[in-house]
């Protein structure tokens, strides 16, 4: 009989935090059993009632204990604790696994491209996939603007073929989120590495050391910090609308934002929603005219109703019975939280079964600190930018980057391929030069003559 622990995730159709979960412990090379519970009623109700009322996918079960969604899962990863309920726990010294040419943090987008180009340079990259594995494309139903795909493709499929192209080119994925970057102080702790390498930890204890690393983590959806926030996450309260939205069919939704993202989602609602209330802080829209059009398509057709000058600012329900109403304030003049004092601010409380954030995104840059990275106020990194070559260098020589992380205005995933294609190039370009001064110092120091004795 196996010591092996049981693992289940119930999943749904079209979930990418689903397809995460599954990631996760493939990578672990970890045997799990999965239970889909589109269409099928009383598997439903067999996982709301396992997950303590929970309505998301997915949920995570070892050996009968709840884990948790794709989050819980992720941060019990990050910690190893993870590890420890699989019976696959590392020892605590953080000794070096190995060194590399050339390390990429995140799988998304603008991740993949550059493992495609940097594998096609030779250079052997090691991709580390982050904490949402794939990135944001990867919550998009139906990518329509790629170029290449006339009839359009899921965000999923195109970030899988992006991985197979990837591996196909001599890139190494590993499932794993990067906690710090820093010079590494002492070269002789691994084979390869000189005093221009850098250290790379991960949250699970693994320590790698590199040549370079292209900076590809993205940015992570935000979250408003409101009361009820943090109780109804997973009951009601969602940052990703195709995930999710399913479960919640027949009820009134509230959908928060004002950009591209909360526009299409408001879209995907209407698949399940009585109706999708779509809540945006100012009179204009920051979307594209396409998602206005479409948006405006379906106001005109009764499923979607549009609340401008409206914030949120409280959840209320709770994990038994999921979200049951919400407090909103309102004012013509325009962000109303900021108006409260106004007479004209209008709070009032408005009936919805589920509450979906599309509010924009945070960088994950933080695992940067120890080096001394250049950033914005906001956390974006800055990189040298202009013509010619090394755009995308950053203040620290050898770290370069590329996508979301960098991006605060396009946010496109073609141009977040571009932007890859560009870091991989100057990152063998800088390789290049590394290797050729690194020979020279070999070569000098050979051919020193000692002195002859007297």
């Amino acid at each position: 009989m196996s010591d092996a622990p049981r693992v289940e995730i119930y999943t749904k159709e079209n979930c990418s935090y689903c397809e995460k979960a599954k990631d996760l412990f493939d990578a672990k090379e970890v045997e799990y059993e999965t239970y889909n519970v589109t269409g099928d009623e009383d598997l439903f109700e067999e996982m709301v009632d396992r997950a303590e009322g929970r309505k998301t996918a997915p949920e995570v079960f070892i050996d009968d204990e709840l884990i948790g969604g794709w989050d819980d899962t992720s941060a019990l990863d990050e910690t190893g604790e993870l590890d420890e309920l699989l019976g696959i726990a590392r020892d605590a010294d953080c000794e070096v696994v190995e060194h590399r040419r050339l390390i990429i943090a995140g799988t998304g987008i603008a991740g993949l491209t550059a493992a495609i180009y940097a594998g096609r340079s030779n250079n052997e990259p090691l991709v580390i996939e982050g904490d949402e594995p794939g990135g944001q494309l990867t919550l998009t139903t139906d990518v329509a603007n790629y170029p290449g795909f006339p009839e359009g493709i899921s965000g999923p499929e195109l970030v899988n073929d992006m991985k197979a192209q990837a591996r196909q080119f001599g890139a190494e994925l590993k499932n794993g989120i990067v906690a710090n970057v820093e010079r590494l102080e002492d070269p002789s702790v691994v084979e390869g590495a000189t005093e221009d390498s850098f250290c790379v930890d991960l949250t699970n204890g693994d320590r790698y050391t590199a040549d370079a690393v292209i900076v590809a983590s993205g940015a992570s959806a935000r979250t408003l910090g409101i009361p009820g926030e943090d109780e109804l996450m997973g009951y009601g309260l969602s940052t990703c609308a195709t995930c999710d939205g399913a479960f919640f069919r027949d009820e009134d939704m509230l959908v928060v934002g004002g950009g591209d993202a909360a526009m299409e989602e408001a879209s995907f609602l209407t698949k399940f929603a009585d109706t999708v209330y779509l809540a945006h802080r100012r009179e204009e829209f920051r979307a594209e005219d396409y998602w206005v059009d479409r948006v405006h398509e379906h106001v005109e057709d009764g499923n979607i109703e549009i609340m401008k000058n409206t914030e949120l600012i409280e959840i209320h329900g709770s994990q038994e019975e999921g979200v049951d109403h919400v407090t909103l304030v309102r004012n013509e003049k325009g962000h109303p939280t900021d108006r409260l004092d106004d007479p004209e601010t209008e709070e009032f409380d408005f009936d919805v079964g589920a509450v979906f954030f599309a509010i924009g995104h945070t960088p994950n840059t933080d695992y940067l600190e120890g080096l001394g990275i250049e950033t914005d106020d906001e956390g974006y990194l800055k990189t040298k930018g202009g013509d010619g070559g090394g755009q995308t260098e950053t203040a620290v020589s050898g770290i370069f980057g590329a996508g979301d992380v960098v991006d605060y205005h396009y946010q496109q995933a073609v141009t977040a391929a571009g932007m890859g294609s560009k870091a991989a190039i100057d990152a063998d370009e800088y390789l290049e030069d590394f290797e050729r001064e690194r020979e020279e110092v070999v070569l000098e120091e050979s051919e020193e003559v000692p002195a002859a004795d007297d």
